[in-house]
């Protein structure tokens, strides 16, 4: 994956152009980064050209970010571990549970 990823800080939504591994780009909302066990993971939405997801899956990538350089792009690893991705999965769904109840909270 390496630094072939641009994240765009300047928008008002996060996004990161991702390069697959057929060589295509696809560029993704930031959702949010979680920290499970001490790594930090991001949660990307891919959206089509319209920017739009149309089918609501995420994906999971490791997180890095250089700590003695705050201008070097962080850098995304794809997670091969199935173990490691369920954990990943299952912090993302409790933070979405967080998320909408904050919502009805906020919301009365």
């Amino acid at each position: 994956m390496g630094n072939n990823n641009d994240i765009d800080f300047n928008d008002e939504e996060m996004t990161v152009d991702l390069e697959l591994e057929d060589g295509s780009n696809v560029t993704c909302g930031i959702v949010t980064i979680l920290t499970v066990q001490k790594q930090d993971y991001i949660v990307l939405l891919p959206l089509n050209e319209d920017g739009k997801n149309e089918d609501g899956e995420v994906w999971f990538y490791r997180y890095f970010e250089d700590e003695n350089n705050v201008n070097a792009e962080p850098e995304l690893q794809y997670i091969e571990d199935d173990e490691e991705y369920e954990m990943v999965s299952d912090a993302f769904d409790e933070y979405l549970d967080n998320a909408e109840f904050d919502e009805l909270v906020d919301g009365e």
